[in-house]
């Protein structure tokens, strides 16, 4: 299957939870990239995504796509106890923050969504599209990358993407 097809069905994916209300965007975030990399963590990794949501924990801070967006980078560039941190996760994680940054002018939640009225459809329609180009820029930095990219397995009738 064709790596934009794939890309967009990332991004789709990931709105499509949000949007249906099976997960906050955070949520989304990290379940869909567990699903595009084969489920290689149980479906409970999700869970560790559950207090980012509206600006960590309803505060207002970073944008919760933007945090299970770093939380799904560490999925395949993350550690475990007693490895040396690897080389790639803290750029392309300062890198998820600029893109967003440079595409929405921030990653606060407060401002991103400071024109909307919070429970309007037009907000969550906002969020939902941030939601989905969060992951579908994860998954195209994932097909960058030659180690990563051998890993992706998604086959045309896979209905999860």
């Amino acid at each position: 299957m064709n790596k934009d097809v794939i890309i967009e069905r990332v991004r789709k994916q990931a709105e499509g939870y949000f949007d249906r209300g099976e997960f906050f965007c955070s949520e989304a975030v990290v379940h869909t990239i567990n699903q595009l990399l084969g489920n290689p963590f149980p479906e409970d990794v999700t869970k560790l995504a559950s207090g980012f949501p509206i600006g960590l924990g309803k505060s207002g801070c970073l944008c919760g796509a933007v945090s299970g967006g770093s939380m799904a980078l560490g999925m395949v560039y993350g550690r475990s106890h007693g490895d040396p941190m690897k080389d790639k996760m803290f750029p392309i994680s300062a890198s998820l923050h600029d893109y967003i940054k440079e595409t929405y002018k921030s990653t606060c939640c407060r401002v991103l969504i400071k024109d909307y009225e919070f429970t309007s459809p037009e907000r969550k329609n906002h969020c939902v599209q941030i939601t989905g180009e969060v992951a579908a820029w994860i998954a195209e930095r994932f097909f960058e990358d030659p180690e990563i990219s051998k890993k992706i397995k998604i086959s045309e009738d896979n209905a999860s993407l």
